[in-house]
């Protein structure tokens, strides 16, 4: 048995609906999952899929629904957003203990260090930035309910909605060295006092950055990834979630170390946010807001995973993350840093 899946229930239960499926099947935990954990699952004849299910440990109320992520993935089949296509949900405890969902597994390109960046051609490069832009702009023009989603959320009070149920995750996932709540609740009672208008409502990815992309050799999206926190709300935290992640050279509190988007030849930040508005009707002027509450939930949910590592959590991937409370600190600094 592979840590998190029982072999002969999910093989049975896998082989019901794949078809032509050869027994026997592997399963692989795929390395850089720190939350819904990723399996690659591979029979007899070679042929791959990806299984999602929760982490092992300190599953948190609301958290790591893949059941949620199953149906995002399976509204969007065909809206135009590249996704995989989803082989489907299993809900019965009987199987393997938890919910878990299997799709299909989409080769191509995932690039999270600069290492990575050197299979994709210099001249290509800045094409990544642009063409992750127009899906994110195609994804927040998205009609939720053209897509079976009206119900998937509800439409307004996103911000306020998202800083109270953080703050309660950061609450629950304390541990012996963590950053005191003073700074955290710091910071959310300014995000609170500063909440500005939802200017529409719209499919909101929820961790839409460059290591949930895969590429094909042309730097166009073949595929978008980890969909576990997508909701309904205010597209504009997409956008300052992105301007979070995408590292750029010589920052002095880097959140990725070696990010991809750090690489020569890769587009900047205000680079990305030129391709985002030169698609977009939405209004960037309190941009700086959606980047600060970007960083405050991040903060929050890098200690839940800091909380599970030292809980046991992972299914084997021993990923360092020793430093998770020191981010986590840069973060709410910087946060708060924008917000006053």
């Amino acid at each position: 048995m592979t840590d998190g899946i029982r072999t002969a229930e999910v093989t049975a239960w896998l082989s019901d609906r794949a078809w032509d499926i050869e027994e026997p099947l592997s399963f692989d935990l795929i390395a850089g999952g720190r939350s819904n954990l990723t399996y690659r699952v591979r029979d007899a004849q070679g042929r791959s899929w990806a299984l999602r299910r929760p982490p092992l440990h300190l599953v948190l109320p609301t958290a790591h629904d893949v059941a949620r992520e199953h149906r995002v993935l399976d509204a969007l089949s065909t809206s135009g957003v590249p996704v995989p296509s989803v082989i489907g949900l299993c809900t019965d405890p009987a199987v393997n203990g938890s919910p878990f969902f299997v799709m299909d597994f989409v080769e191509g390109h995932i690039l999270r260090t600069t290492e990575d960046v050197e299979a994709i051609a210099p001249s290509s490069r800045k094409e990544i930035a642009r063409n992750m832009s127009e899906v994110l702009v195609m994804l927040h023009d998205l009609d939720p309910d053209s897509v079976g989603l009206a119900d998937f959320g509800r439409r307004e009070g996103y911000l306020e909605r998202q800083i109270r149920r953080w703050s309660e995750q950061y609450e629950k996932t304390q541990t012996g060295d963590s950053i005191s709540t003073a700074l955290v609740d710091e910071v959310s009672h300014r995000l609170l006092y500063r909440l500005p208008t939802q200017e529409r409502t719209a499919i909101v990815h929820g961790d839409y950055r460059i290591d949930n992309i895969i590429l094909e050799g042309d730097a166009s999206v073949k595929a978008v990834l980890d969909w576990e926190l997508c909701t309904l709300g205010d597209p504009l935290a997409d956008l300052g979630l992105l301007m979070v992640y995408w590292t750029q050279p010589g920052e002095a509190h880097p959140l990725v170390e070696n990010s991809a988007t750090a690489a020569q030849g890769m587009s900047s930040r205000d680079e990305v946010l030129k391709y985002y508005t030169s698609a977009s009707t939405l209004d960037l002027t309190d941009l700086d807001y959606y980047v600060a509450f970007s960083r405050w939930k991040l903060a929050c949910i890098l200690q839940g995973v800091y909380a599970r590592y030292k809980a046991g959590a992972g299914a084997g991937d021993q990923s360092n993350v020793v430093d998770y409370p020191s981010r986590v600190r840069h973060l709410l600094e910087a946060g708060l840093g924008l917000l006053t």
